[in-house]
């Protein structure tokens, strides 16, 4: 049964539930629901709650934990054969997913029967082709231990998917009817209903928190291990960014993080003003038609995929510096550059300086603009001396907002500066990105137990805690000016 199926069962059992519920409380007072404790409708929520999250929560750590128990109880028989020939577990582990599923399509499309499948040997020779068949691509030709195993993941699966089915409709099933063993006329299903609930979201809360501690110690881990091989003084200080799979890589940071910087300056540079400004127009001078038609388009740029923003910067931006500006001056002869991803990272950065910072300003109390016209003070004196002053903590959120969405930027950046790691202050030449290079060094069957592979992970929490120091720095600096007006 698939997953799908599965989930339906669940919901149809909840609702049947919960209808059988609210009849089973009115049946129980005669169709009089005063001489209840809660509504009808209560003791139906609570029967659906303890018929469907249990079996939803049951299911998902299932999913989790199951293929983490058949991928070791698969890996087992490869332990000896593969540290002989010295192969990463991980990459070999790749193809026995893929076999494992491409046994499945062909099982499921008919192809193969389960008889053959079960009667194959590792050392048929056309394993690679009859995987092309189900649109299953393997790079080479597998062993008699490899194909054993992807045969092995395939049952466990199988056996695992049953018994998940089994175990999740019976904890359903078993929850509908316990639920609704305990209605009564003086039953507080509506205490019920609501503890469930707060419990549900403390639960969605935790996850939240448990993922973020999740991702960093992932992080940490890995850049743990990463240290192990590679020192971390080379990292921190090193001027030359050089990976090689071979060995021999040169991996300092440096590069990476001047590239980052400024590239995101150009961006800054370019949309806080126009933003800014912006903002400033339509919150204080336009006219309600005019921002009825201004903000909506302008905030069609934050709508626009990144991608849309990289080709702009490939086919338009890039040649158009290139031919009138870079090769003009003698500056450079590539339409990739600094320039190029500053300035168009800086147009899609726009609606997110220039929305904020016109909500903030039209929050600023009118009070205060009252004040300042009664004083005898301009409009112009009133917006520069009154109302920015009093939004400057907003509109730092807002411009940290735009740093935090430039500094994670990827594709534009591949698109429009290119993938040169160095250090310059020509805007004109090509450089990169930490999030470019976090990218590249992940990029295809890599093997994880490599420094040119782990660097990626320390390159992650590098650029975290440089995030988050930006954060607590202007998180300090706002409050700091915030004291001024409370």
């Amino acid at each position: 049964m698939s997953l799908g199926a599965l989930l339906l069962i669940v919901i149809v059992l909840a609702i049947l539930g919960a209808v059988a519920g609210r009849r089973r409380a009115l049946g129980l007072v005669g169709g009089d629901k005063r001489a209840l404790h809660s509504l009808p409708g209560h003791y139906g929520q609570v029967v659906f709650l303890f018929t469907a999250v249990p079996a939803l929560v049951l299911t998902g750590l299932w999913l989790f934990l199951a293929p983490l128990l058949i991928e070791r109880m698969s890996s087992e028989s490869l332990v000896g054969s593969i540290v002989a020939d010295g192969t990463a577990m991980t990459l070999v582990m790749t193809d026995v997913r893929r076999i494992a599923e491409g046994l499945e399509v062909l099982s499921a499309n008919g192809a193969l029967s389960e008889a053959d499948i079960s009667q194959m040997r590792a050392d048929f020779s056309n394993v690679r082709s009859r995987m092309a068949e189900a649109g299953v691509a393997l790079g080479s030709d597998v062993g008699p231990e490899v194909f054993e195993a992807a045969k092995a993941y395939r049952d466990y699966s199988n056996t695992s998917r049953l018994f998940m089915t089994i175990v999740v409709i019976a904890v359903a099933i078993g929850g509908l009817f316990w639920s609704l063993s305990r209605i009564s006329k003086d039953y507080r299903a509506r205490n019920a209903s609501e503890k469930f609930t707060v419990v549900m979201l403390i639960a969605a809360s935790l996850v939240a928190v448990l993922t973020t501690f999740g991702i960093v110690f992932s992080l940490v881990f890995e850049t743990y291990n990463f240290f192990q091989m590679h020192s971390a003084a080379d990292f921190f200080f090193g001027l030359v960014w050089n990976p090689q799979f071979r060995g021999g890589s040169e991996l300092g940071i440096l590069p990476l993080l001047w590239g980052t910087f400024y590239v995101s300056l150009v961006a800054l540079l370019f949309a806080v003003p126009i933003g800014l400004f912006a903002a400033i127009y339509m919150a204080e001078y336009a006219s309600k038609p005019m921002r009825s038609v201004a903000k909506p388009l302008l905030e069609l740029l934050a709508g626009i995929p990144t991608i849309v923003y990289g080709l702009f910067a490939l086919i338009t931006v890039g040649p158009f510096l290139r031919d009138y500006f870079a090769q003009p001056l003698g500056l450079g002869n590539s339409s990739s550059s600094v320039l190029t991803a500053g300035i168009v990272m800086g147009i899609m950065l726009i609606p997110f300086v220039s929305s904020l910072s016109d909500d903030i300003i039209n929050a600023v109390p009118q009070s205060l603009r009252d004040g300042a016209y009664g004083l005898g003070s301009t409009r112009s004196e009133t917006i520069r001396q009154v109302v920015m002053p009093a939004a400057l903590p907003g509109i730092v959120g807002a411009i940290l907002l735009a740093a935090s969405r430039a500094i994670g930027e990827t594709m534009i950046v591949v698109m429009g500066a290119g993938a040169a790691a160095k250090l310059g202050l020509n805007p004109l030449e090509a450089m990169t990105t930490v999030t470019v290079k976090i990218v590249s060094q992940l990029t295809g069957d890599t093997e994880f137990a490599s420094p040119e592979t782990l660097v990626a992970f320390a390159l992650g929490l590098t650029l975290f805690i440089f995030t988050l120091g930006l954060n607590v720095v202007a998180l300090y600096i706002v409050r700091k000016y915030r004291e001024q007006y409370e």
